[in-house]
């Protein structure tokens, strides 16, 4: 929907629009809120989180890097599970995340908008948001908080063949219907060895195919002696609070309004170093049984009368299902909703857009937070941990030059902890 040809009926005003309800979009919400700034919010809570997992998954970020930040730091995961009556767990299940999430939402932003926005365009210095109902609102701030979904990344391999066959771990949902099924998990990351753990819990019989081989994240056997005897000596105190990356780039990560000073090529240094494909030891034991086969190129995919057979290195194997567990890749290109035009006005290193330090496009008014800014910011903006430090980052770019109407928080301690 082109909204550039549709007469402008503007019932609804506000000075900044978040489009995502996301960790990043309510931390955002909540954070525009306290400075006194007139906000709407838009979007399904925890719908990546809620639709696009698989079930039984579990979190693996630390808990103090797992909660959704509000101003006051008082919508914590820890205050959830006392009022839940829940008893912490060693590991976080997907499903009290979520909960997590929605009673976030319900507590900061109760009056979220759940109406589809369907195409965002700019006129007269200011935004026009068209919503699926044909209502449209108008404000002079756009934050895009809309994650990651629709940017997944599908080798070319496997262009062509249907959902029911291979379909990315982002369509994983439930386990179950695979038992006695046979099926490849495409990966080597967290995810690929979630998925594959999962479906042979389920019964399914698993392969784990990969070009390079499993790494695992945090493996005391991978580590050299000195750095074992350095750990030994130092304990805790060698861990960051989100542990992002290899030590130690993993507190480099922790800063990222210094990562955004560094030279963009230096950024793209640490971003693929921190964000390479790894896997959480606590996931070790439970695919023990499975098959890895890693080293593996798959040069084509192709349908056959029970599955789909893959062509590997000096082999070729058949399946029932394909899972695609290799991950995103962000692009501007990609978000749909907003218009063409404004799409072209938009600064881009690798499809990523180009942001300033507070987290501002080239279009002057039109932000994007989460995975849209690991290019500008660094890797822990693909974590629920950096929605803290945008929220702060943005919520000072919206307020400067901007009158607050009924402040709650001194706009001072939105600087805290950057």
């Amino acid at each position: 929907m082109n909204i550039a040809v549709v007469p402008f009926r503007c019932r609804l005003q506000c000075d900044v629009a978040v489009i995502g309800a996301g960790p990043y979009g309510l931390a955002a919400a909540a954070h525009l809120r306290a400075a006194g700034l007139e906000v709407r919010v838009f979007g399904e809570p925890m719908s990546f989180w809620r639709h696009h997992m698989p079930e039984g998954m579990k979190i693996r970020s630390p808990w103090q890097a797992t909660h959704i930040a509000d101003p006051q730091a008082a919508l914590t995961l820890d205050r959830y599970f006392l009022e839940a009556g829940l008893a912490r767990p060693t590991l976080l299940p997907l499903a009290q995340f979520v909960d997590y999430g929605l009673w976030f939402q319900n507590h900061a932003v109760p009056d979220l908008d759940q109406r589809q926005v369907v195409a965002v365009d700019a006129a007269d210095d200011e935004f026009r948001l068209a919503l699926a109902d044909g209502e449209i609102v108008a404000a002079r701030r756009v934050i895009m908080a809309t994650g990651l979904l629709g940017h997944e990344y599908r080798p070319a391999a496997f262009a062509g063949l249907p959902r029911e066959l291979v379909f990315h771990s982002c369509e994983h949902g439930a386990s179950a219907p695979y038992r006695g099924k046979r099926v490849a998990v495409i990966g080597r990351g967290q995810s690929a060895c979630e998925s594959a753990a999962l479906l042979h819990e389920a019964g399914a019989e698993v392969e784990i195919i990969s070009r390079g081989h499993v790494e695992w994240n945090a493996d005391p056997q991978r580590r050299g002696v000195l750095r074992r005897s350095v750990r030994a000596a130092l304990g805790q105190r060698l861990i960051p609070p989100s542990q992002v990356g290899p030590f130690p780039l993993s507190w480099l990560n922790e800063a990222p309004g210094l990562i955004h000073s560094l030279p963009s090529s230096l950024r793209a240094r640490v971003n693929e170093t921190s964000l390479r494909p790894t896997a959480i030891t606590w996931l070790r034991e439970r695919i023990r049984h499975v098959p890895m086969l890693g080293g593996q190129r798959i040069r084509q995919a192709r349908r056959a009368a029970n599955g789909v057979v893959l062509e590997l290195d000096g082999a070729s194997r058949q399946f029932d299902h394909v899972v695609l567990a290799t991950g995103y890749r962000f692009s501007v290109d990609r978000v749909a909703l907003l218009a063409p035009r404004l799409r072209g006005k938009i600064v881009q290193r690798d499809g990523l857009p180009v942001l300033d330090a507070r987290f501002e496009s080239s279009v002057p008014g039109l932000h994007f937070l989460g995975a849209a800014a690991v290019g500008s910011f660094g890797p822990l903006l693909r974590f629920i941990a950096g929605a803290g430090f945008a929220a702060r980052r943005v919520t000072r770019a919206a307020a400067r030059g901007r009158r607050a109407t009924a402040p709650s928080l001194p706009l001072a301690a939105l600087a805290e902890h950057d």
